[in-house]
């Protein structure tokens, strides 16, 4: 374990917490000019943290401990995560080896299970909706996201992301195969639903359609931007999984050198850039669909999460 490693390994983490702000400012200002409104900078949502940071903080009368706990589990859960996966680096770190890609799953997923428990813990109606809401989701989304990484195990002959980067950076008949296609379509479609992005009105205030905005809902001050923060970065975690293991696996640093880090992170965002007017496009030009309709996209993305599996075996 060199330093050099232990380095790389902290500029990880700290890559993703401080350039996921700016991934999701792009993603809103993208959102508006497609709408064609004026929108925030790109940089707003540094100014909504800062702000958020500087308020007081209430709590609710009826607050349990674990409602103080989530916003710090689940903030904590998205800077482990980084560490597992090839975010700047095409080769293991020292701490890689602590967790595979269903580790990885498991750590984003008790994230969301803690903010789940704490929209339930304050006994508002709202929060109430949002977290059941959520779990209705999730009984799908997990399942199939369990499904796709499966299939990228069969894939690969592997758990490690980094074997995954290397299989497709190193063979065109293993990108173009249709076990790998299937399985970059099943994920796009979880990446909508992970980060609130599917075609529903679930990331609003509006009573009948909250999701993500119910279970967070009676948090406010520094506690709100925790949980703003982690959601941003879950964001960004899985547009890395999506670019750096399936999709565009390129572009990471070789042998680890400043400068070649600085390259790798300067072609992430290149990379969510264009994965992120793909979403943009995807939610904005699709109709609409009511809420008990939500599971569609979902046995969508299970279906095809099976058929990559069965493509895996077949070839």
């Amino acid at each position: 374990m060199s330093t050099r490693d232990i380095l790389l390994q902290i500029a990880q983490v700290l890559t993703v917490l401080l350039v996921a702000p700016l991934i999701q400012g792009i993603i809103v200002q993208f959102e508006e000019r497609v709408q064609r409104a004026q929108g925030p900078g790109i940089f707003q949502p540094y100014r909504d943290l800062w702000k958020l940071f500087r308020k007081q903080l209430v709590v609710p009368s009826t607050a349990s401990w674990l409602f103080w706990a989530a916003p710090i589990v689940a903030f904590t859960c998205m800077l482990t995560v980084p560490i597992l996966i090839p975010l700047l680096t095409d080769f293991p770190l020292p701490f890689s080896a602590m967790g595979d890609i269903l580790g990885g799953g498991l750590i984003l997923t008790l994230g969301s299970f803690m903010i789940i428990l704490a929209g339930l813990d304050t006994s508002s109606a709202y929060g109430g909706i949002g977290s059941s809401r959520a779990v209705m989701v999730t009984i799908l989304a997990e399942p199939t996201l369990i499904l796709v990484f499966v299939g990228i195990t069969l894939l690969a002959k592997a758990m490690l992301p980094f074997v995954v980067n290397h299989l497709l950076v190193g063979s065109w008949a293993a990108y173009f195969s249709p076990a790998h296609l299937f399985l970059v379509a099943a994920f796009f479609i979880l990446l909508l639903v992970e980060t609130d992005r599917m075609p529903i009105h679930s990331s609003t205030h509006i009573e009948v359609y909250m999701i993500d905005e119910g279970r967070i809902l009676e948090y406010s001050g520094p506690l709100l931007a925790l949980l703003k923060w982690a959601s941003a970065m879950k964001q960004f975690i899985l547009f890395t999984i999506f670019c750096n293991v399936l999709v565009l696996p390129w572009g990471l640093s070789m042998k680890g050198t400043a400068l070649g880090a600085l390259g790798a992170a300067a072609g992430l965002i290149v990379k969510f850039t264009l994965v992120a007017c793909v979403v943009v496009f995807v939610e904005t030009a699709q109709s609409r669909l009511r809420f008990y309709r939500y599971q569609e996209p979902l046995a969508a993305s299970f279906l095809l999460a099976v058929l990559a599996i069965i493509g895996t075996q077949l070839s």
